[in-house]
């Protein structure tokens, strides 16, 4: 398996990761009544790190279909190069220590850490676009 579809699996798994994180937070914070019932109503506001979690996982979820779609245009045209597997890489460690940054608060790194999961999506739509 080509490193581009290894860094897509892992990727998914991640997403999963960003969902079960940010749910046990959301429950935490809501109680587990309002987890468990059928969320007719909104639940309290989410703030502090459950309110991040869940930004987070949104984000993740708002940048991963772009990434998935460019993995498999790679696949799907044998276009693999460098540049390819390195933006892959970028994109799923980016996405790695976006969560505990983005949790923590930390100011700016988190940004940093979300352009580069962003350029490694760039580096895989160049390479397509390459030819």
């Amino acid at each position: 398996m080509s490193i581009e579809l290894q860094m897509l699996v892992w990727s998914m798994v991640l997403g999963i990761v960003y969902i079960l994180v940010a749910a046990t937070a959301s429950a935490m914070r809501r109680g587990g009544r309002w987890a468990a019932g059928s969320r007719d109503e909104p639940g309290a506001p989410l703030t502090g790190v459950a309110g991040r979690l869940d930004r987070a996982r949104g984000n993740f979820l708002e940048t991963f279909p772009f990434f998935a779609a460019a993995v498999l245009a790679v696949a799907a045209l044998n276009r693999y190069r460098d540049m390819t597997a390195l933006g892959a890489q970028l994109y799923f460690w980016g996405r790695l220590i976006y969560l505990p940054l983005y949790a923590s608060g930390i100011y700016l790194v988190r940004s940093i850490a979300w352009f580069v999961a962003t350029a490694g999506i760039a580096m895989l739509l160049v390479a397509l676009l390459q030819g």
